[in-house]
This record gives C-alpha cells, sequence and structure tokens, in this order.
C-alpha cells in the first residue's frame, strides 16, 4: 500500500512546487517606477533616458520561417559522414513576409550553395556550435539573402541545426 502512496505524494509535491515556483517566477504585471523627487522629476533618472517618450515606436520586424529544412551532407574522403539539417528564418523588415514567399525558390538555392561552401570549407566539423562559426554562417547566409531580396532582410536567424553522424 506504501509502495503506490509514494509516487503519488511525489507528483503532488512536484506539482505543487511546480505551480508555486511558477506563480513567484511570474513577471509583474507593471514595471514599478521610481518616486518623483524634488524637481518633479524621477530620482536618478535623466530625461535623456527615455529618448523614445512622445516619438512614435519603430515598426516591429516580421519573421518569416522558410518552409523546409536544409539538409546538408558531409562528405569525408568521398562519401558522406555525416548529414546537417538546418532550420531557417528570416527577419524582415515589415510588410515584405510575401516577397520572402515569392522568391523562396531563388531564396533556399542560394542559402543551399552557402551551406555547401560552409561543409566543404569544414564549417560543420568539430564544434560546429561555436559562436564564431555561426556567425561566419549567419553573415554569409544573410549577404546571399540580400543579394536575392535587397534590402528587406534584416537578418538570418539559425532555429534548428542539428548533425547526424554516418
Amino acid at each position: 500500500m506504501l509502495r503506490k502512496i509514494i509516487p503519488l505524494l511525489l507528483a503532488l509535491v512536484g506539482l505543487g512546487g511546480g505551480v508555486g515556483a511558477g506563480l513567484f517566477l511570474r513577471p509583474a504585471s507593471e514595471v514599478a517606477r521610481p518616486a518623483a523627487g524634488p524637481e518633479g522629476k524621477a530620482d536618478g533618472i535623466a530625461e535623456e533616458a527615455a529618448p523614445n517618450e512622445g516619438k512614435p515606436s519603430e515598426a516591429t520586424p516580421e519573421y518569416v520561417k522558410m518552409n523546409n529544412q536544409f539538409v546538408v551532407p558531409i562528405v569525408e574522403e568521398g562519401r558522406v559522414s555525416a548529414m546537417v539539417v538546418l532550420s531557417l528564418s528570416l527577419e524582415v523588415e515589415p510588410g515584405n513576409t510575401e516577397a520572402v514567399y515569392q522568391r523562396e525558390p531563388k531564396l533556399r538555392d542560394a542559402f543551399l550553395q552557402v551551406l555547401f561552401d560552409h561543409a566543404n570549407i569544414g564549417g560543420f566539423s568539430g564544434s560546429f556550435t561555436d559562436v564564431s562559426n555561426l556567425v561566419v554562417l549567419r553573415t554569409s547566409l544573410k549577404e546571399a539573402a540580400s543579394l536575392v531580396l535587397g534590402t528587406v532582410v534584416v537578418d538570418v536567424l539559425i532555429t534548428d541545426i542539428a548533425r547526424q553522424d554516418s
């Protein structure tokens, strides 16, 4: 009987702890503002700290997820030794999502060429998720996207990356 109750009690304690942590760590609904000082300004905050006050906010960029993943073979000594699978998204200027989807075949071709070149120079070997390797890859992908779409592209995001060795 005790063997059946202990797992149930542990599950309830875990559930209660999770709910309690969620309630405790949730973001505050309102940001606390410092009290105003003698001149009517918030203590310790200069007027320059809020440069966007009274100005319209900049438009939020749009994110366009490429429809399919990119599969890149890693060839060593004339045979495929691994496969790298990537998912990419584009950060674009507002209102340009449709332009990306219209040019997607050309964009995929340009991205695949960059990914194959990166694989051929050993970019997916060793610690391929190292920051410096990913910066080089993102920069190359952004340049390729800019050739296809122009200034519409703000950035290229690598949303998933995995390597499967043979």
